[in-house]
Formats: structure tokens, sequence, C-alpha cells
């Protein structure tokens, strides 16, 4: 009889990707992305017209001559404002996904991509290749290492302190612990930093911008970290609607919930920490388009996951907009997405809804 239950279960998850319904919220979306990354072409403290857009991407297919206007235009829609679109795009659908991610196999729709503390492993890294003055390369591949050695702490504490059990409870505890430890140091690092100098730039970087990291060598290796970590988590999408029931279950369907919980760990741990050391912490993003897709399109990660890509794309790349015209200048992008995540997630509190199974 339990056999028979677990099948009920699982045949609930069933839901074919081609319902019309998804289908046309997929196409939306990418319908908005193109239209918003067209618009974003042409906003910022340097305004290029779109019939100039247009005129420049001719003359980069033809090799025209510019002249001067079209030159300063042209370097930055093509060195700045397109490497920055993309980047926005790749990084808030990585985020997004780890934090779907995430949520499906802690069984918690609350939980967020650093609760295994690779944000504040990833913050200490950075504050510390900028104190010591490293070039920029210096600063993203430590501050990766740190965010990763962060995750990797968290697992091995949790299965010392769990005696190999290695239960959920015990790994967000020593998240918890772990995410402590890396916050006071990063306070430390800021205490002995410069405060006319170093100072001012760890802060901003921890609070997130695209405004140093746009570039196309960036680009390259986010969307490498894309592929690497995203492709296992959509291949993982059945396992993990099958952890919703359960470890018991998800046993008795022939799952290994140990390998397969620590596959999707490693993979959205990847996307996060390449996000962060990149671009620097975004706090909210995976925490609140999981909440709103699953809104749209239900619990089933065979449809959400696809459809949370998209929308956390879309959703950091108009933030990054209003970063850019809010202000002269810019506005850091986590001060943002805070701004926004935290009172719509504050309503998705109070509304009550009771969309994860």
């Amino acid at each position: 009889m339990k056999d028979t239950a677990v099948q009920k279960k699982a045949r609930l998850f069933q839901i074919d990707w081609s319902a019309q319904k998804n289908w046309i919220i997929g196409i939306v979306l990418i319908v908005t992305i193109i239209l918003v990354a067209g618009i974003s072409l042409s906003f910022g403290e340097y305004s290029i017209p779109l019939d100039q857009i247009r005129d420049l991407f001719i003359s980069q297919i033809t090799q025209r001559p510019l002249d001067a206007a079209d030159q300063k235009a042209a370097t930055v829609l093509f060195l700045i404002r397109i490497p920055r679109i993309i980047l926005a795009l790749l990084v808030g659908a990585a985020l997004s996904a780890s934090g779907a991610a995430y949520q499906g196999v802690f069984k918690n729709p609350m939980v967020s991509p650093d609760i295994l503390g690779v944000a504040g492993g990833a913050g200490v890294g950075a504050a510390i290749a900028l104190l010591l003055g490293f070039p920029t390369i210096g600063v993203h591949l430590l501050s990766f290492l740190f965010g990763i050695g962060a995750v990797s702490l968290v697992l091995v504490l949790s299965k010392l302190v769990g005696k190999s059990q290695g239960t959920l409870l015990i790994m967000v505890l020593s998240g918890v612990v772990i995410s402590s430890i890396f916050s006071a140091l990063t306070s430390l690092i800021k205490y002995l930093a410069d405060a006319d100098d170093k100072l001012p730039e760890i802060t901003f970087w921890l609070m997130g911008s695209f405004a140093r990291s746009g570039s196309y060598q960036n680009i390259l290796i986010m969307g490498l970290v894309l592929i690497i970590g995203g492709i296992p988590l959509l291949l993982y999408r059945w396992q993990m609607n099958v952890l919703t029931f359960g470890d018991e279950e998800a046993q008795s369907l022939g799952i290994d919930v140990r390998k397969t919980r620590l596959a999707i760990i490693c993979c959205a741990s990847l996307l996060t920490a390449s996000s962060v050391c990149l671009c620097g912490a975004i706090g909210w993003v995976g925490l609140i388009m999981p909440h709103i897709t699953r809104m749209l399109v239900g619990p089933n990660y065979k449809v959400l996951l696809p459809i949370t890509l998209l929308s956390g794309g879309l959703f950091m790349l108009i933030v990054d907009n209003v970063a850019r015209l809010i202000v002269p200048g810019e506005l850091p992008i986590g001060i943002l997405t805070a701004l926004i995540g935290a009172p719509l997630f504050i309503y998705m509190l109070f509304k009550g809804r009771r969309d994860w199974s």
C-alpha cells in the first residue's frame, strides 16, 4: 500500500511541460527579456537613441568607419552596456535557480542561496583581496575560493556533528555558524582597512554592483558556470520533486538521497559563489524569485526551474536598470534588491499562500 501511495504522489508531479499556460508564461518572459534588454541599451548616463543603436549595429557588421560621436556611442554600447546587460541576465538566472534548488533540497521555501555560508565566505575572500591590493582577477578568484570553502566547511561540520547522518537541520545550523564566523571576519577586515582608501572599496563591493564587472570575459566565465552548474540542476528536476516527499519515500523510489542532495548543493553553490565573486553580494533574488515563479506555475520543478531561470534574469535586468537611473552615478544593486525583496516577501507571508507541497 505504501508504494501505491508514493506512486500516486509521484504522478501529481507528472505535469506536461507542453501545458498551454506554462508555454505562454515562458514565451511572455522571453519576449519581455528581449524588449527590456533592447530598451536597456538606450538608457543610462549617456543616452543613445534607438535609431543610432540600429545604425551602430549595422556599421559593426559592415565595418563602416564612424565619426567621433558615433565612436563614443559605440564604445559605450559594445564595451559597457551590452556586457553589463548580458551579465545581469546570467547572474539573475544563476541566483534564482540556485535559490529554487536549495528550497527543494531543504524542503523549505524560506531558504535562500546563502544559507550554507557561500555569500559570507565569498565576501571575506574579496575583502582580503581588496585589502591586500590584489588585481580584479585576484579578487574574483579569492572570493570564489572562499565561497566554495565556506560551503565545504559546512558540509564537513554537519557530517562530523551528525555522525555521518548529515541531517538537514544540522546542515542548516552549521551554515548559520559558518556564516556568523565569516561575517565577523568581514567586520574585522573592514575595521583594519584604511578608512580613506580600502574601506570604501570593500564596502561598495559588499553591496553588489555590475559597474565594474560587465565585461565579455566575465560573461564567458558566468556562461560556462551556468552551463556546468545549471544543466545538472535541470537534469535533477525529477529528483527535486521526489525529495519534497521526504527521504524515506525518495529512497523507496530508488533515489540515493545523500548523493543526490550533495550533487544539487554543489551545483547550486557553484552558481551562487560565481555570481558573488563577480558582482558582489546581491541578496533576496534567490529567495523571492522562486516564490513568485511558484505562484505562476506551481511547485513542479520540471516547469518551475526553467521558468525561474527566465524570471530571475528578467528581474535582475530590471533592477539593474533602476540602479543606473534612480540616482546620479549608480546605486549599489544589493540595496535595491533588499528594498524590493523584503517588502515583497513580507507581503507573500501575510498572503499565506499554500503553493508549497
